[in-house]
């Protein structure tokens, strides 16, 4: 049982019920489980505690589970996460494939099939934060027009010449990187870039394109990348 001791999941999950008798059966089974009642606690606990599995509802006060599912994924590409929704439409097993989950179970669920899935992903999860295995990126760089960016270094080359990249920059650039040709709006880059509620009103995510034009368009007052939408956000785009 001592490897399993040294394992630690999240749940994330707005059913009380479920989230505490998902939460009591893998207490029995050794392992050690933090609960979280919605999104934006979600992605707090997810940062506080470093679990060795997230299991992720899709609906959820505050941040939907595709919200988190990206975010942590902007970070983590080989944290084990599986979708534990009553939501069983296709479309949405295939989003979240998409967006990188490991596992997809619907409700109601057969618990033994569940401990099973659980000790199948532990097993083949890449990253534990025992042995503080480095994360591999879906992408260490990136160019467009005449920007290149290295996001294991930080920095960019571009009309400005060398700069260093804040993490935050480097999260969101990657989350439009990820979205090319996608219009993204004020809150979902709220959501995914910085875990804020669909609740929150702030400039944020204005000033970081502002600063964004700055670095990387030809001419920031004609962007040619970072294209604003009337009433919907913002959409990176660029050719080949």
């Amino acid at each position: 049982m001592t490897e399993l001791i040294e394992k630690r999941i999240l749940i994330i999950e707005d059913d009380k019920h479920i989230a505490e008798g998902i939460q009591l059966n893998l207490s029995l089974q050794g392992y050690d489980v933090e609960i979280a009642v919605d999104g934006v606690a979600g992605l707090n606990k997810w940062k506080e505690l470093g679990p060795d599995l997230v299991i992720l509802d899709i609906m959820l006060p505050g941040i939907d589970g595709f919200s988190i599912l990206q975010s942590i994924r902007l970070e983590d590409e080989r944290l084990p996460i599986l979708i534990l929704s009553a939501k069983g439409d296709p479309d949405d097993r295939i989003k979240g494939l998409a967006f990188g989950v490991d596992d997809y179970l619907a409700k109601p669920f057969n618990l033994e099939e569940l401990l099973l899935r659980i000790e199948r992903l532990l097993k083949r999860g890449g990253w534990n934060r025992e042995n503080g295995a480095p994360v591999t990126p879906s992408f260490k760089t990136y160019h467009f027009g005449d920007n290149h960016i290295d996001f294991e270094t930080h920095t960019a080359h571009c009309r400005m010449g060398t700069i260093s990249l804040t993490g935050q920059e480097s999260k969101l650039l990657k989350l439009f990187i990820a979205n090319r040709g996608k219009p993204l709006s004020r809150d979902k880059l709220l959501q995914i870039g910085w875990g804020y509620s669909r609740k929150t009103t702030t400039r944020t995510v204005d000033n970081f394109i502002v600063r964004f034009r700055k670095y990387f368009e030809p001419d920031p007052r004609k962007p040619v990348f970072f294209k604003s939408l009337r009433s919907i956000g913002y959409l990176f785009d660029h050719d080949h």
